[in-house]
């Protein structure tokens, strides 16, 4: 798997340097996710599932049955 070059830290995780950020990073076809303060690991994942994460987060659906 090719570890993409094009990381982007999260807003939500305040400005200048540090290891309490997560970052994101896209590939052709996957989305990467890390951790700063452990960037060798990394959840790989397609747009669609990352999208209905997302949503259910937003929308506060999330766990429910």
């Amino acid at each position: 798997m090719t570890t993409p070059d094009n990381w982007q830290k999260s807003s939500f995780s305040g400005g200048g340097d540090g290891n309490a950020c997560v970052e994101l990073a896209s590939a052709p076809h996957t989305i990467h996710l890390r951790e700063s303060d452990d960037p060798s690991i990394r959840l790989v994942t397609t747009p669609t599932p990352l999208s209905h994460l997302l949503h259910g987060i937003r929308s506060g659906t999330l766990g429910r049955v």
